[in-house]
C-alpha cells in the first residue's frame, strides 16, 4: 500500500452501518480537509491527490493516470474512496463527485470511523 504525506487534516465521521472493502489495492483516495498549515494555505478546505495539494480540474486526470496504472481486468472493480474531515463543507464534496461522475468513476465510498455520532 502507498503511504501519502498528508497535507489536510482528516477527522473522518462516525457511523453506525460500516463495510469493510474487500480489495483495497483497487482503491484511489481522495483526500479533502483543511490544510496543516494554515498560516502557509489558509483554513479553507482543500483536495488532496497523492502526495500534493491539487485543484477540482485534476480529479479526472487523476482517475486516469490510476486507471493507466492497473491491470486493465481490474479496472472496471476500481472503487474511489473519498477521505474527508468532518467539518469539510459538502459542496467541494459535490463538486468533487460530479467531476468524478465526468470521468467515470462511479463506485465512490466515503471513509468512516465505526461508532456512533455525537
Amino acid at each position: 500500500m502507498r503511504e501519502v504525506t498528508m497535507r489536510v487534516k482528516v477527522k473522518l465521521p462516525t457511523a453506525t452501518e460500516v463495510q469493510k472493502l474487500e480489495k483495497k489495492s483497487l482503491v484511489m483516495y481522495i483526500y479533502m480537509g483543511p490544510p496543516n498549515n494554515s498560516a502557509l494555505y489558509g483554513t479553507e478546505s482543500r483536495i488532496q491527490l497523492n502526495d500534493q495539494f491539487s485543484r477540482l480540474e485534476d480529479v479526472a486526470e487523476f482517475i486516469a493516470r490510476e486507471r493507466e496504472a492497473r491491470n486493465e481486468a481490474d479496472r472496471n472493480f476500481l472503487t474511489t474512496s473519498l477521505k474527508v474531515h468532518n467539518e469539510t463543507k459538502m459542496g467541494i464534496v459535490t463538486d468533487v463527485k460530479q467531476e468524478l461522475r465526468k470521468a467515470g468513476a462511479f463506485r465512490i465510498n466515503y471513509s468512516t470511523l465505526k461508532g456512533q455520532s455525537k
